[in-house]
């Protein structure tokens, strides 16, 4: 594609990326296959292709976005599906996201919207904030036929029916192996994944000591800024980053770290590129190494020695999360480890497609986002399966409220399968009635 932006304009770092973006992509049209938005509205501005032409324009001509840009740009899920089809290697993830902080800054929007966006940003990457909120949309929900906006009904209707309790596991500390240290890692224990689920973090750190691996959940890590990063709020996400990589640093530089584990694959998607996001920045050194340490928990697990052939009997419908299959590339690792350890793993149809999830998007754009859930949930029904597993708390809220299947993390089924016990949501009334375990 060819461009016109002045020396000028690519003295800007970000318009310098997103020049050479634009350069790359040929207008062939193949993501448009594969772009859940576009399967869903049939309109080539809410295609990857579309949104390119559109983001073309608004910053070569410096322009202020207008109504229609924002609409096809917020639409956008940032499923990275475009980038696995793209025969011409266009990295779309950060097109958008230069475009997503070009609106911020430059785009004034309605006040409700702008309200809605800033509670997002206060309350969901903050866990505590996050249990206050999820409380009062429990006591709210019975109002939900009188609130008038569409995303606000979308936020009671999401909220868990039970609050888990608080996991003392989430805490700063070190877990010493089961078994001869193999590892040392740290475990990525996330900001929403704490509130909404607290068994997954139990599983990682009871799976990954099992098989050798000294965990340790470091000081002032938190949010990894995925949340808001990916609402172009770029001084929110890269201070939340910030925090992360200097948290990392002194375990790397104390003790040493083999690898940054992470369970949720949204987060884990935002901390491979903080390379990219701090590559102008004093950081930048510590975020490359910190970007080169960060794993998916089914990656770390690939190369340790996991149990073969428990046998459980049940047949795992496998939800592929965007961000693990698209934003990473990790595609096979989490079906290879669960036939591994004996279940039965099934793929549903169009397992490239988004569930709608997509971090905030269900909440924001809960329209089409409702008409991407229910396509993933019935694909994964017709598989009749025992259970639903997937890498990201997201797609299992998002999975959960609309399907009476137990929709499962990966690790907690291997963790099952390994020796640890049978996962909640198998069993409603003994996830209701029994607190989580501490594992101190």
């Amino acid at each position: 594609m060819q461009t016109h932006f002045t020396p000028e304009q690519l003295t800007d770092p970000g318009t310098q990326r997103a020049n050479d973006i634009l350069r790359s992509c040929v207008h062939c049209g193949f993501c448009t296959a594969t772009c859940p938005t576009y399967q869903v509205l049939g309109d080539e501005l809410d295609s990857p292709r579309g949104r390119i032409y559109l983001i073309k324009d608004m910053l070569e001509n410096n322009r202020v976005p207008d109504e229609k840009t924002v609409k096809h740009i917020d639409r956008c899920l940032s499923c990275l599906a475009c980038m696995t089809t793209c025969p011409s290697g266009v990295h779309y993830m950060h097109l958008i996201d230069h475009a997503r902080a070009y609106v911020e800054q430059h785009y004034k929007r309605p006040l409700t919207d702008r309200a809605l966006r800033w509670v997002l940003s206060q309350v969901l990457p903050y866990p505590r904030r996050f249990r206050l909120a999820l409380l009062g949309a429990k006591l709210a929900r019975p109002f939900r036929a009188w609130v008038p906006d569409a995303r606000v009904r979308a936020m009671l209707d999401m909220a868990p029916r039970q609050i888990p309790p608080v996991s003392r596991n989430d805490d700063p500390q070190s877990f010493a192996p089961d078994a001869p240290r193999r590892m040392r890692v740290a475990l990525m224990t996330g900001c929403a994944q704490k509130a909404l689920n607290t068994d997954i973090n139990d599983a990682t750190i009871r799976l990954l000591t099992r098989l050798g691996c000294e965990v340790v959940v470091a000081d002032g890590a938190g949010c990894c800024g995925a949340l808001t990063h990916h609402m172009g709020r770029v001084d929110d996400s890269h201070a939340a980053a910030a925090r992360n990589i200097r948290a990392w640093m002194r375990e790397i530089q104390g003790q040493g770290l083999d690898a940054i584990v992470i369970n949720t694959s949204g987060c884990g998607t935002t901390i491979k590129d903080y390379g990219h996001m701090f590559r102008n920045d004093p950081l930048a050194a510590d975020a490359e190494q910190v970007s080169k340490l960060a794993m998916d928990v089914s990656e770390v697990l690939m190369t340790l020695d996991l149990p073969e052939g428990a046998q459980k009997e049940m047949t795992v419908a496998y939800h592929a999360a965007c961000s693990l299959q698209h934003g990473q590339q990790v595609k096979s690792h989490p079906k290879t480890l669960l036939k591994r350890v004996g279940f039965r793993v099934v793929e549903p149809a169009d397992a490239h497609l988004c569930c709608g999830s997509a971090g905030t998007y269900n909440l924001m754009q809960p329209d089409i986002s409702g008409q991407l859930k229910a396509r993933k949930i019935t694909a994964l029904e017709a598989k009749q399966p025992d259970v639903i597993a997937a890498g990201n708390i997201g797609c299992m809220m998002q999975i959960g409220s609309g399907t009476a299947h137990p929709v499962v993390h990966t690790v907690e089924l291997l963790d099952w399968a390994t020796g640890g016990p049978r996962p909640g949501a198998l069993d409603p009334v003994r996830q209701q009635e029994t607190a989580i375990p501490v594992l101190r």
